[in-house]
This record gives structure tokens, C-alpha cells and sequence, in this order.
């Protein structure tokens, strides 16, 4: 019986493995029908978002190249970062983009975070390592998350002289106000860094500053797309665009946060027709990216469920 090989990719800094099939670890049809179950929930989830997406609103997409451009830059802007990193810490193939669709679609369709235990179920099956996939993708996870909300705050604070001049109503201060405490408070996990992570420090520090990247590049491409549909819009209710999409960003327990985020939308700026078919628009056409890639590589894991696409 081959003798199961324990690796810590904390004591390995940047460098760690790579993923490979081994033929099965422990338990390996146990960690394969969990990976199962996931595809199914996925497949679920996606047949009933398809009753979100109506006909008529298919016919009145955007053809502007520059828009798409901006759209797809948008969607891959974490996996492709996610991507990066991974292949620094475990030397993931360029086929390591499947698995982090998918995740990106589970989070979004399905829950968040639940991504995270399908790509941990993923890497499990495929990698002679017992732990380490999970401290790494736990690390990974709790970056993202402190990145964005130091990034909220920043865009808060770069926002706020127009968020008190916009007419969103009174109590829009006090809201802002309450959710900066709330990111502001999630900052303390990272003083508690040397009991929660297990990668080193110098890992984390460079795995920050793909994220800091990746949430940046994401919002250009995003206030790109928005200011194609909305040329005769103001700077100002793009920026005030990002910064509420980076506050529903911040709410892990949500699916579906575009679809959320236009109905934000319209009951911010509701006055503003213009504003509100572009939101809208942007988190159609993001849906059905989610439904057209969640299915397609779910399908074709059923197939190949061995495989790295799987």
C-alpha cells in the first residue's frame, strides 16, 4: 500500500508541489462523491437561475467591443489572480482555470464560500497532500476577504464626499457609518495573523498584493463597462457604482450579488432610469456568464471526473 506523503506548504514558502493525480488519496471515493454532490447543487442552482433570465431581455444586449472587452476582464479578474497565486504555491497547470470558474460560479449562484470547499474537495482528490490544500485555501480565503474590506473602507473614504452631497435619503449616513465599523472590525483577524494563517509571512504579504490587484483591475474593467452604457452619466455615480458593489461583495452569504446589487440599484437610484438598465444589464449578462460556464464545465466533470478539468 503506497504510504500517504504529509506536505506543509507553511514550511515551503512560495514554492510548494504540484497538483497531481496520485491515483486516489484516503478515502478517495468518499472526497469523490462529496465533489459529486457539489455539481449537482451547482446544476440545481443554475436550472433555477435560468428562470431569472427572460427572453426579451437577450435581444437587447450591447454590441460595443469595448464593453465586452471590460465585461469579461471583469469576470476573470479573480480567477485568473486566484490562478496566479495557486500556481505559485502548488505549481497549478494552466487547466487549474477550471476548477476556479467553477468556484467562482458556485459562490456566486449557490452561496459564498461554499466555492472554496469545492475547489478544497478538488484539490484533495488530485494531490498526495493532506493538509496543506485546505490551510492554503483558507489562507487564500481570509485574504480575499480582509483585502476587500480594506479596500471598501478606501473607497468609502474616496466616496464620501459624494455620498453626502448624493440624495440617497437620510439615512444613508448612519448606514455608511455602520457598515465601515462592521469592515473595520474584521481587520482585527489579521493581528491575530500568527495563530490563523499557515502560510509565512511572506507568502501573505505577496498573496495581498495579487488581491489588492485583482479587486483594482476588477473595478477599472467594471466602471469601464458601466461607462460605455452610461456616457452621459457623471463620474461621481460611477464611483458611488463600485463602492456599493464592493459593500454587497463583502456580504459572504449572499447568492446571486449582481442580481441583489440591481435591485440595490434601483432603489438608490431609482430616479435614474439610465443608471438602473445598466446595472441591471451588467448583472444580466454576468448571469448568465455564471449559467452558460457553470454548466458547461460541470458537464463536462461529470464526464472526465478524474480529470483536472473535472
Amino acid at each position: 500500500m503506497r504510504k500517504e506523503q504529509h506536505l506543509d506548504l507553511g514550511q515551503m514558502g512560495l514554492n510548494g508541489p504540484e497538483i497531481v493525480n496520485v491515483g486516489g488519496p484516503p478515502l478517495g471515493k468518499l472526497w469523490h462523491w462529496l465533489e459529486l454532490s457539489f455539481s449537482a447543487i451547482l446544476i440545481v442552482a443554475i436550472t433555477q437561475k435560468i428562470m431569472d433570465v427572460r427572453p426579451e431581455e437577450l435581444l437587447d444586449i450591447p454590441s460595443d467591443p469595448i464593453f465586452w472587452i471590460c465585461l469579461i476582464g471583469s469576470y476573470l479578474a479573480t480567477p485568473i489572480s486566484e490562478w496566479i497565486i495557486y500556481r505559485r504555491l502548488w505549481g497549478l497547470p494552466l487547466l487549474g482555470m477550471v476548477p476556479l470558474l467553477k468556484k467562482q460560479v458556485t459562490n456566486e449562484v449557490v452561496l459564498g464560500y461554499l466555492g472554496e470547499a469545492q475547489l478544497y474537495l478538488w484539490a484533495r482528490e488530485r494531490t498526495m497532500m493532506a493538509a496543506a490544500p485546505y490551510g492554503t485555501i483558507k489562507d487564500v480565503s481570509i485574504l480575499s476577504a480582509m483585502t476587500g474590506n480594506v479596500a471598501t473602507l478606501g473607497m468609502l473614504g474616496l466616496a464620501w464626499p459624494y455620498i453626502s452631497k448624493a440624495n440617497l435619503g437620510p439615512g444613508a449616513e448612519p448606514i455608511a457609518i455602520s457598515v465601515g465599523v462592521i469592515l473595520l472590525s474584521s481587520l482585527v483577524v489579521f493581528s491575530l495573523r500568527q495563530k490563523i494563517f499557515s502560510l509565512p509571512s511572506k507568502s501573505l504579504w505577496w498573496i495581498s498584493q495579487i488581491q489588492f490587484a485583482r479587486i483594482f483591475i476588477g473595478l477599472v474593467f467594471l466602471a469601464g463597462a458601466w461607462s460605455r452604457l452610461l456616457p452621459e452619466v457623471a463620474t461621481m455615480w460611477i464611483l458611488l457604482l463600485a463602492v456599493f458593489r464592493l459593500l454587497i461583495s463583502r456580504l459572504p452569504a449572499l447568492p446571486n450579488k449582481d442580481i441583489i446589487f440591481a435591485a440595490l440599484g434601483v432603489f438608490l437610484f431609482g430616479s435614474d432610469q439610465l443608471i438602473v438598465i445598466a446595472i441591471s444589464k451588467v448583472a444580466l449578462l454576468t448571469l448568465i456568464a455564471h449559467i452558460v460556464i457553470g454548466t458547461v464545465l460541470t458537464l463536462a466533470g461529470l464526464k472526465s471526473p478524474r480529470g483536472v478539468n473535472s
